[in-house]
């Protein structure tokens, strides 16, 4: 009973001191952090907070989200942002008309402008200057003008990836134009002459391919989003290929091997099914006998590691190289385009990798990063 006791009594001060430690860290986790780390504090959140908000570009509506948090970094009771015609918002006491001399002449020079009561800071994207910001107050000083030269700039840095954002799409999506140029005569062909010959002496085999038709079609001429998942990319390559079998009948056979946790990774919409046009079109139509495309989409960490094989007829290494570098012009489907827009979104480190030569098939490899800035469907 005692030992009972005393087993009590020693979880009584052990709870105890342990709640006292508790209190005491907890009480000193309030009372870190000097008046400088919660002012570094402030200013990063405040400056997270504007940079959405600016990546969409200098108007109106980004304007006054971004105003609230400039004027928590800049600490003043009036800020305004302007364009190159006037303000596009205002927040804080004070009449545009007060600074518009100010606004003029740092438009024009390109310099912070200061007087007594107001500070006004270009905005500029790749040297142009597109607008200012403005802050308006009765403690003008040279502090407060550097600070606002510097976040001017900052701001500057983000309108500059907007505009850097924006010349990407346009990119991608001239890109994208001309893949589905050189696409479709080749594939509508071929496809509407297998649907033909079924008609007559198969007509559901027809109807089920005419079906399958334009559920492909419909996906490579969709007209919204640069990009798509895994998934959808796949199930437009399994259409491809029950149509291309139409065509070979059993000289075409398909492996496919995809680990189920990369399906929903987001890339470049059709960077994949190219590919395997490519593989039937120049691998496999060449080939005497039959042949086999594999497509693999494995788990690979940070990233998903597609591959496409096919062991038709090959290239010439340097071909391919002259292809991809831009150097020769070429009947095959997309390669150079696939390898083109995937270095635009993810680097030049995730270009395509062709391995080939004549006789021995060709493998095209491809490494997609499960996150990558901007990637979004």
């Amino acid at each position: 009973m005692n030992e009972a006791v005393t087993a009590v009594a020693a979880a009584v001060v052990l709870l105890a001191g342990v709640l006292a430690a508790r209190w005491w860290l907890l009480k000193r986790r309030q009372s870190l952090g000097s008046p400088t780390d919660r002012a570094t504090y402030t200013t990063l959140h405040a400056a997270s907070l504007t940079a959405p908000a600016l990546r969409g570009g200098l108007d109106e509506e980004s304007a006054a989200s971004s105003l609230p948090h400039i004027r928590t970094l800049l600490g003043t009771p009036t800020v305004a942002i302007t364009d190159t015609s006037g303000p596009l918002a205002w927040d804080g006491p004070g009449d545009p008309d007060d600074v518009a001399a100010l606004m003029s002449a740092a438009l024009r020079s390109g310099t912070t402008q200061a007087s007594g009561q107001a500070i006004v800071a270009p905005l500029s994207v790749d040297d142009v200057v597109v607008g200012s910001l403005v802050v308006v107050t009765d403690q003008a000083s040279a502090g407060l003008a550097r600070a606002t030269t510097e976040v001017a700039q900052w701001m500057s840095s983000q309108l500059e990836l907007a505009e850097l954002a924006e010349s990407r799409t346009a990119l991608m999506e001239a890109e994208l134009r001309a893949l589905r140029a050189q696409i479709s005569p080749h594939f509508i062909y071929n496809s509407l002459g297998a649907i033909a010959s079924f008609v007559r002496t198969d007509p559901e085999r027809a109807r089920e391919l005419l079906l399958e038709f334009a559920d492909f079609t419909r996906y490579s001429f969709r007209q919204h989003g640069e990009f798509t998942t895994l998934a959808e990319e796949l199930r437009s390559i399994e259409r491809y290929l029950v149509l291309e079998k139409a065509r070979f009948g059993d000289r075409l056979r398909v492996v496919t091997r995809v680990a189920p946790e990369v399906l929903s990774v987001k890339m470049p919409f059709l960077s994949v099914q190219p590919l395997v046009e490519n593989a039937v079109r120049h691998g496999l139509e060449g080939k005497d006998g039959d042949g086999t495309v594999t497509v693999l989409a494995l788990d690979a960490g940070n990233e998903c590691v597609i591959s496409i094989e096919d062991d038709g007829i090959g290239a010439e290494p340097e071909a391919v190289r002259a292809v991809l570098s831009g150097h020769t012009a070429t009947p095959s489907v997309g390669l150079a385009n696939v390898d083109e827009r995937m270095r635009t979104v993810y680097g030049n480190e995730h270009g395509i990798v062709v391995e080939t030569a004549p006789g021995k098939g060709t493998k095209v490899t491809m490494r997609v990063p499960k996150f990558a800035p901007g990637v979004e469907q």
